[in-house]
């Protein structure tokens, strides 16, 4: 008797896993509670920051001004958070910069971080979010980085071209990224949410989730916090 032993081809399709859907599972993650987000520390390294210093929960946002679904995030999500949660002093927010969608996002991101000098970091966060256009199709471009500056009221602009020129801030934007690539962030955007003070307790929500996301984040924290 002969037998045959034929082979047996095995293939596993990967389907990818969408970063929009609020019920997806893999939105929320943990990280591991050494990583520390304090919220004075990172006001103290100059990150942008909106809300209370004294606010119990810091959201940390990772995001790239060429990123579409940040912008998403910007317009839809973001303005919920801040009328829920930042004005009423119970979150912070504050921005890490990713500049990872072009060749152009590192010039905006520079451009950003020197408006955040003259405390006009968030009208010129705005500004670029509200005139995206496609990646690397020059709307970043160094002269339009310049004219966007222009636009904002009481912006020094020759403090901010002597900043962005020198490119005065390259070394921190790299810090950043390096952290992001560190918690495995390599797209945008993605949010790290602490409790302020120790920045304990951390939880990532990847992709630019609708507000039920952070909601049921935030108010599990606060009321752990006794908030």
């Amino acid at each position: 008797m002969i037998i045959l032993l034929l082979p047996i081809m095995i293939v596993i399709i990967s389907t990818p896993i969408s970063h929009n859907s609020f019920f997806n599972s893999a939105f929320l993650t943990a990280i591991p509670s050494t990583t520390k987000y304090s919220l004075s520390e990172l006001i103290q390294q100059g990150s942008p920051y909106l809300g209370d210093p004294s606010s119990p929960i810091t959201i940390i946002d990772f995001s790239d001004f060429q990123c579409h679904l940040c912008a998403r995030f910007v317009k839809n999500t973001e303005p919920l958070i801040n009328e829920t949660y930042i004005q009423t002093g119970r979150v912070a927010l504050v921005f890490k910069h990713l500049p990872n969608r072009g060749l152009d996002s590192m010039g905006a991101h520079l451009a950003a971080q020197c408006t955040n000098d003259q405390g006009k970091f968030w009208q010129f966060h705005n500004l670029l979010y509200e005139n995206q256009q496609g990646i690397d199709t020059g709307w970043v471009n160094e002269e339009n980085l310049r004219k966007f500056a222009s636009q904002i009221p009481g912006l020094n602009i020759e403090q901010f071209n002597s900043c962005f020129g020198t490119q005065k801030y390259r070394e921190f934007i790299d810090k950043d990224v390096e952290l992001a690539n560190s918690k495995g962030f390599f797209d945008t955007p993605n949010f790290i949410i602490v409790q302020s003070i120790d920045g304990s307790d951390p939880e990532v929500i990847r992709g630019a989730q609708p507000f039920p996301a952070f909601q049921s984040v935030i108010d599990k924290k606060l009321d752990d916090s006794g908030q």
